[in-house]
């Protein structure tokens, strides 16, 4: 590693490619250290960001090495407190976890599985065309996905999609004009 020298400087200031390099080995380590040290979630990146602001810059730098070791660490310091300062205005993203959700809701299935009495869901599920009767009673009693409910019927995924839609709209709507209500059981 070359020790900055004001020589050093002011070769890189004419753009020489050995000076700019000597300049970037000497500083980077410490630049991303004090970016890692102060929470940078992307210490590398803003060691970069740094280097492409300071040789952008670099011709209208004074002060020799003493300046530019100042003028890196002013542009490091602003880069990670932009950085903090947008990271606390975002939220923070987390990765969803099934096994850790504990927010559910019974599927509209289950709720009119348990809330009617057997007779009354019974009574209704024959009012459904056979079609109808077969998906939803392949889904809700025995509990099979849509892939297996497709291949039990020899049906598409979609066909019986639509099928269950349409079963439960006609069993909501057979339900709700005999006046079945979640709890009742109507003998």
């Amino acid at each position: 590693m070359h020790p900055v020298t004001d020589e050093l400087v002011a070769a890189a200031t004419d753009g020489e490619p050995g000076a700019l390099r000597s300049i970037y080995e000497a500083l980077a380590p410490r630049v991303s250290g004090y970016l890692r040290s102060h929470g940078s979630s992307d210490p590398e990146g803003l060691t970069q960001d740094v280097f492409l602001t300071l040789f952008h810059r670099l011709p209208d730098l004074t002060g020799g090495a003493a300046g530019l070791r100042t003028f890196t660490f002013s542009l490091a310091h602003a880069r990670v407190v932009d950085e903090l300062r947008t990271r606390q205005r975002q939220p923070r993203s987390v990765p969803y976890e099934p096994a850790t959700d504990q927010r559910t809701s019974d599927s509209a299935e289950t709720v009119a599985v348990r809330t009617l009495g057997t007779q009354q869901a019974l009574a209704l599920v024959e009012g459904l065309n056979q079609g109808q009767r077969d998906v939803v009673l392949l889904r809700v009693v025995a509990g099979l996905s849509l892939e297996e409910t497709a291949t039990t019927l020899g049906r598409s995924v979609g066909s019986v999609k639509q099928l269950q839609r349409r079963g439960l709209l006609a069993l909501r709507a057979t339900a709700h004009d005999l006046g079945v209500t979640p709890g009742t059981d109507r003998r």
